[in-house]
């Protein structure tokens, strides 16, 4: 760590390194009893991980790099599932829903895996989660409610929510509406008849021995809590996890705003503090709407991957955190490419403007300097203009014509992309592509190209292809060029947008492009 890193850290005005200075300022010039500040990050299994669940170990990451960078106290990440939590409805984008709903209420570690590939539907769901935080070498230890709750090392708080069951209850109730205060209890207890997980009102027996009292249906059970007998509602799971495990870190979304304030006063009654965090916005689908793990309308993990590389979801979810984002598969390409704009302007960057730069954030201040000698957008609509058969080889065929020495050993990032741009092309370009008839003012402007065009050498430079097109569109009459170049993806790439043209000829070649203007025009 250099003296001028961790100056600039400690000063620079990116999100995450204004999260981490809380955490400095809460430790207060010392070190936890603990001996490290541990940041967590809290998952529920009840439904397959999406990027919004993902997001939130990738930022919490980003702000303990940051503490690193201004502090030598040590740091531990814990994701934290909520797996002993009762399935409260099915999802509607898993199998075997039949048997899923009979399992309705029991704790999501005890039903069997709607996939048949685990040991129950929790295993299955933190398995997803944990391969793809593994894909991402993110350093963390995982944790599962379950083995926390049934290993007895949560026993001690369980106790005391019991020892001080009135003053939480006192802080809920007045949350609730009146229907629910009748039957709202801090602790559920495990039905040791039915194995769900109960939502009964309970009587404290004996708080030290965690034992407790409650009716189900119509029988009285007097019931101990530790070890496994019950778990507690989430708010005050939340609260009682914080002040067991000493958290100092957990950012949450917006909708858990209030949820946070309650869990707080709760952590405090229980003789702990709430942890520092970032309360952040939700991440919204193409409507408009709250990403749901059960409605299964978010993006999966796997899905981005399909057609954007890592780094670029890692990008999409640094930007602006407290701002809402629409997050569905139209928006992968232009991370991508952002991706690589921020990627390639690093290196020659002052330290602060590094420190802002995402990519500093997204590789711990390692940035790859491998260059990228063509983008995501024109690699796209080069496969779209080859159609949905293009496979890789004659895409690095076309390269070959405007990088020098174009092949997969020499540009690897470009291989990756060549891939991720065929599969988009296939499953949402191709299909939605329509080139329309040019207009007598395009069809003139449309020839004056193709004879400048003609005059070119093959092997043209793009700028010098550029100028002339910009050339035609003035002299064609088109009084805003916007309307020239919009005229030239419709009519020959079958788009409303698109490249730098001379980029894109200068790629597609001459020869290829003016057979393009050719059928434009036929």
């Amino acid at each position: 760590m250099t003296d001028d890193l961790r100056a600039a850290a400690l000063v620079s005005k990116a999100w995450p390194y204004e999260e981490a200075r809380k955490v400095l300022a809460r430790l207060k010039g010392g070190v936890p009893a603990k001996g490290n500040v541990l940041f967590e990050t809290g998952y529920g299994p009840s439904g397959l991980p999406h990027i919004g669940t993902f997001n939130e170990v990738l930022r919490t990451t980003m702000v303990r790099r940051a503490f690193a960078e201004m502090s030598d106290v040590p740091t531990r990440l814990l994701a934290f599932s909520d797996d002993m939590d009762g399935l409260r409805k099915v999802p509607d984008n898993v199998p075997n829903q039949a048997m899923l709903t009979q399992h309705l209420g029991e704790p999501l570690s005890r039903i069997p895996d709607p996939f048949g590939k685990f040991e129950s539907f929790a295993h299955h769901n933190n398995a997803m989660l944990r391969a793809f935080l593994d894909r991402f070498g993110f350093e963390y230890e995982f944790a599962s409610s379950t083995d926390y709750y049934t290993s007895g090392r949560f026993d001690d708080q369980l106790k005391n929510v019991l020892a001080n069951y009135q003053a939480i209850m006192d802080i809920m109730l007045p949350t609730l509406r009146e229907e629910r205060r009748r039957t709202y209890s801090p602790v559920l207890p495990i039905s040791p008849v039915s194995g769900k997980v109960l939502q009964v009102p309970i009587e404290v027996v004996d708080a030290a021995a965690g034992l407790i009292r409650f009716e189900e249906d119509g029988a009285t059970h007097e019931h101990c809590i530790l070890s496994g007998g019950a778990k507690l509602q989430w708010k005050v799971d939340w609260a009682m996890r914080w002040v067991a495990l000493d958290v100092d870190y957990e950012m949450y979304g917006k909708d858990l705003t209030d949820s946070g304030v309650q869990s707080g006063r709760i952590a405090k009654v229980l003789g702990g503090r709430k942890p520092e965090g970032l309360i952040y916005e939700m991440f919204l689908d193409e409507k408009g709407e709250k990403i749901s793990k059960s409605k299964g309308n978010g993006l999966a993990l796997e899905d981005w991957l399909t057609y954007g590389p890592g780094e670029s979801v890692a990008f999409y979810a640094y930007r602006e955190p407290k701002s809402a984002k629409q997050l569905h598969i139209g928006v992968i390409p232009r991370a991508v490419d952002e991706y690589f704009q921020f990627r390639a302007n690093y290196a020659d960057q002052p330290i602060d403007k590094k420190l802002g730069n995402p990519v500093h954030h997204i590789h711990g201040g390692n940035v790859p300097d491998a260059p990228m000698p063509v983008t995501f957008g024109l690699l796209l609509n080069l496969v779209g203009v080859m159609g949905a058969d293009a496979d890789r080889a004659q895409v690095w065929a076309y390269l070959g014509n405007y990088v020098p020495g174009a092949s997969a050993e020499a540009y690897p990032e470009v291989d990756t992309l060549i891939g991720h741009a065929l599969a988009y092309n296939r499953d949402f370009v191709a299909p939605t592509l329509k080139r329309r008839k040019p207009d007598a003012r395009e069809t003139t402007a449309l020839r004056d190209l193709d004879a400048r065009l003609a005059a070119l050498p093959e092997g043209a430079e793009a700028e010098a292809i550029q100028n002339e097109v910009y050339a035609v569109g003035k002299e064609g009459g088109f009084e805003n060029l916007r309307d020239w170049f919009a005229a030239l993806y419709e009519t020959l790439l079958g788009s409303s947008q698109g490249p730098r043209m001379g980029s894109f000829i200068a790629l597609y070649g001459i020869a290829n492009t003016r057979r393009l203007i050719a059928e434009a025009l036929a």
